[in-house]
């Protein structure tokens, strides 16, 4: 689903029949002006996807935006100005803000963990644990934050789970049978100690995800395979512990925080009286 689609099933869910309370307050045609206005302080990202709702609404709304995806708000910065019928701004104000809220939100949390990695040369990646149909986008707001895009889905990256292990028959199995495909995709296998380690080091696969270890266990394990192998850590990693994930030498430390758990950037639109 492309994005214009997504703007036109979204407006479509909040319209449904026909937005009562505007229809009711019969209100006139001129034109009104509303801002949206940053009420905490983040990085903004979908300004122009909102911009877009606006539009697709009423293309006759005119928008302006005053902050661009990347920068920086603080509480009281105006972030667009919209003009034009006052019903079509109240139609489409909702569904503008939840995109623009919810991808600032998640570009907020990037940016304060690639923040926490200063001085380390670790790669902060997200997952799949995205709103679905809503991957593409909220994937952009991790680039917009600093981030990286670990993979897009199960098409572009073999990622060798806890539960394709047990369906295998062990690491050894699963990554033989994958393998005998002669494919060109990188293998990234997920472990939880130092023995499947080993064996997935001796199946010579491209990285491995420590999955929920302690960092005496990540040290020792990146001091002992830190010339075969990559790392990847995931599983409890906050602002607060980053670097010191960081700092065992990793290459990528993963987040499901960044889009499963963030909190939306707080935006408001008013109008002016």
């Amino acid at each position: 689903m492309n994005l214009e689609e997504i703007i036109r099933k979204s407006l479509e869910e909040d319209l449904g029949s026909g937005d009562i309370t505007t229809r009711y307050l019969d209100l006139e045609p001129s034109t009104a002006m509303a801002y949206m206005i940053a009420k905490d302080t983040g990085i903004i990202a979908g300004a122009d996807i909102a911009r877009q709702v606006f539009k697709t609404l009423d293309p006759e709304l005119k928008v302006t935006l005053y902050r661009k995806d990347g920068d920086p708000v603080k509480p009281g910065d105006e972030i667009m100005r919209i003009e034009g019928r006052p019903a079509s701004i109240l139609q489409a104000q909702r569904t503008a803000l939840n995109f623009l809220q919810r991808l600032s939100g998640i570009a907020s949390k990037t940016n304060r963990m690639v923040k926490a990695l200063a001085g380390s040369k670790t790669k902060l990646l997200d997952t799949r644990k995205t709103t679905p149909l809503l991957r593409s986008i909220e994937k952009y707001a991790v680039r917009v934050g600093g981030g990286y895009n670990h993979r897009h889905g199960l098409y572009d990256m073999i990622m060798l789970k806890e539960n394709h292990i047990r369906a295998a028959g062990g690491i050894s199995q699963a990554v033989a049978r994958i393998k005998e495909h002669n494919t060109t995709y990188k293998i990234e296998v997920e472990i939880t100690n130092h023995a499947e380690l080993a064996e997935a080091v001796a199946c010579k696969v491209d990285r491995v995800m420590l999955d929920n270890m302690s960092l005496k266990d990540i040290r020792l394990a990146v001091k002992t395979y830190k010339k075969q192998i990559e790392f990847e850590i995931s599983g409890g990693v906050n602002e607060e512990n980053i670097l010191s994930y960081a700092k065992t030498g990793v290459q990528y430390i993963s987040s499901g925080a960044l889009t499963h758990s963030c909190k939306s950037l707080d935006i408001s639109l008013l109008f002016k009286e």
